[in-house]
């Protein structure tokens, strides 16, 4: 074989070294942008239609969108869904963070009930709204069925808006609570205790000690968690749809209940479109500024 073959052969080779990486990520890549970017893009261009299922497309520009803001069932879901947030993901950091602080300490057992403790988090949603519908329930749930042992009458949660809205909000921190435990768990057994023992030597008290080391060291673990919960959390239709459906009245009609019926019940599928990219446009500007909050609060 002659020394330019073998060069050409050499060449080839190098070429293959240089394209494989690509190759190899190109399953990967098609794979995203058929599942992930088209479906966003056409989300995107359907906002900007006014589309309905049988009748003509046309483009309507930010039409849809300059809509949105003078809606009124649009503002009162969004602050329906900003409420439902805010106090599910309050709560569940708050609860998140106690349980992790109590399993922080080895007993006997604590396996076992660490295992219990994020079995709801493995629970389908569907499953868990079906769950707390029957403990809800006026005529055979439970808190009638305590009502009637003590002499009461039927308990309505579903069926008052003040009651079914925090009924929602019991359901998704049972749900999510082990989510954000084991985020701050995670974080709690990862912190240097080198600063702790020289705390406690210095005779701090474990009060101390948590509010003056643990929690600023802690604040970053609590933040993403706080903002991958919340972004998780804008996006909540499972537990809702087979819970209450929105009602009774608007009282948890969330954005993502009134953007399903708006495309799916009343066929308005432009005007839809244009409601969920409203949401990802909340979850987007929130995540910005929780990173440049986060940025601070790193010690």
């Amino acid at each position: 074989m002659s020394s330019s073959t073998l060069g050409n052969i050499k060449l080839k080779a190098k070429d293959i070294d240089h394209i494989l990486p690509y190759l190899l990520l190109a399953p990967s890549v098609l794979i995203v942008l058929c599942v992930l970017v088209f479906p966003m893009w056409d989300g995107l261009r359907a906002s900007m239609m006014n589309y309905k299922y049988g009748n003509a497309v046309s483009f309507v520009g930010l039409d849809n969108y300059r809509r949105l803001l003078t809606d009124l069932q649009f503002l009162n879901s969004l602050w329906v869904t900003l409420k439902f947030v805010t106090l599910s993901v309050a709560i569940e950091t708050v609860l998140g963070l106690a349980l992790a602080l109590f399993f922080q300490h080895e007993f006997p057992g604590i396996r076992i009930v660490r295992t219990i403790v994020i079995i709801p988090m493995v629970i389908t949603p569907v499953v868990v709204a079906i769950l707390f519908r029957l403990i809800y329930a006026s005529d055979a749930g439970m808190f009638s069925a305590l009502s009637l042992l003590f002499g009461g009458q039927q308990v309505q949660i579903l069926g008052q808006p003040v009651p079914a809205f925090l009924g929602l909000v019991a359901l998704d921190v049972w749900e999510w609570t082990p989510l954000m435990f084991l985020i701050t768990l995670a974080g709690l057994q990862s912190l240097p205790q080198e600063p702790l023992e020289a705390a406690r030597v210095d005779g701090a008290s474990s009060w101390e000690v948590f509010a003056h080391h643990v929690l600023p060291m802690l604040k970053p673990v609590l933040a993403i968690a706080m903002v991958l919960r919340t972004i998780d959390a804008f996006g909540t239709f499972d537990q809702v749809f087979v819970l209450t459906r929105g009602g009774p009245g608007e009282a948890t009609r969330l954005l993502s209940i009134l953007g399903y019926e708006t495309s799916f019940k009343y066929l308005a599928t432009g005007y839809g479109a244009a409601m969920f990219v409203m949401i990802g446009i909340v979850c987007l500007a929130f995540a910005i500024v929780a990173l440049r909050a986060l940025r601070r609060v790193q010690p």
